[in-house]
């Protein structure tokens, strides 16, 4: 495993939604939520991660997303792009695409649906990283895909794969994490992956966020990070309690249902469009969350 520069893949890193208009991506869309998110102070950009839906998107599809955030983000903001898919056809396809195109690291999520065995799974990332030298993560969401990792995985990925650098963990499971740091230190890269962790988990060592709400509250999820980098935990802990509401709103449905929702109503994208068998929030579901945005005083603001 090898030791990154303290400062480098550190901080909120949004995992950008796919814009659809007609059907088809919106690129010039998923430009503007680039830029946007970097004029907000984000530390980094996450492509092609749950929220934005990438099994609704062809390879071809995630393939463009992630050469837009390299070219507008420019070298300003690092671009983690995430690779993983059910196939490692697919996910080297992916992996060597966004290698090629000049992103800074990736993640990769472990294979879903098929459900494979610890010794599977480590014999499948080497193989993805086989003549690759980008840093690379764990993407450990097993509520999407039925599959854990086990700390003896990571330790044997960490000894075969030299460039292995940590995880994205979307579980509720602070102890795993706790463990993680005391098997690979502090440097073992873990970002937060479940909305209402995000200072929980940053304060016993996370080294940043990669949550959906990143995308409708871009600036706060920053100013958390960088409260609990200054050691200011009172300061953290009072923006993890004024997020707690929007954090809990993105499961009302399945994300990103909501988050595409609260982001037209505040005019961040035009359209909460989604992909088949994706839909778009109920009128039910539309009150609810007008009703969060309301009590948080964003109505009319996009400027958190």
């Amino acid at each position: 495993m090898i030791t990154l520069d303290k400062d480098f893949l550190t901080g909120s890193m949004p995992p950008i939604i796919t814009p659809f208009k007609g059907g088809a991506v919106d690129h010039g869309a998923f430009a503007d939520l680039v830029e946007f998110q970097i004029t907000k102070g984000t530390h980094g950009i996450l492509v092609n991660g749950t929220t934005a839906e990438p099994s609704s998107l062809t390879v071809e599809e995630r393939n463009r997303q992630v050469d837009i955030a390299v070219e507008v983000t420019a070298g300003r903001v690092p671009v983690v792009a995430a690779t993983g898919s059910q196939s490692l056809a697919e996910t080297q396809a992916l992996t060597d695409h966004a290698v090629n195109a000049g992103a800074d690291a990736l993640l990769i999520v472990t294979p879903y649906y098929c459900k494979p065995p610890q010794r599977g799974l480590v014999t499948y990332y080497l193989e993805v990283m086989k003549g690759h030298d980008l840093p690379w993560m764990i993407y450990h969401i097993p509520g999407r895909t039925a599959v854990s990792v086990s700390l003896p995985t990571l330790r044997e990925l960490s000894q075969k794969s030299p460039n292995f650098i940590g995880m994205k963990h979307a579980v509720n499971d602070l102890g795993f994490v706790t463990e993680c740091f005391g098997e690979f230190g502090d440097d073992f890269r873990i970002f937060v992956g479940l909305e209402e962790l995000s200072f929980p988990m940053m304060a016993i060592g996370a080294h940043g966020l990669m949550n959906a709400v990143g995308n409708l509250r871009p600036g706060v999820l920053v100013e958390l990070c960088e409260a609990v980098w200054r050691s200011d935990l009172g300061e953290a802990r009072r923006l993890h309690q004024q997020l707690l509401e929007i954090n809990q709103s993105v499961f009302y449905d399945t994300n990103p249902i909501p988050i595409k929702y609260m982001m037209k109503k505040l005019g961040i994208i035009p359209a909460n469009e989604h992909r088949l068998p994706m839909v778009p929030a109920t009128a039910e579901l539309e009150h609810r969350l007008d009703a969060v945005l309301q009590r948080a005083g964003l109505l009319g603001s996009a400027s958190a």
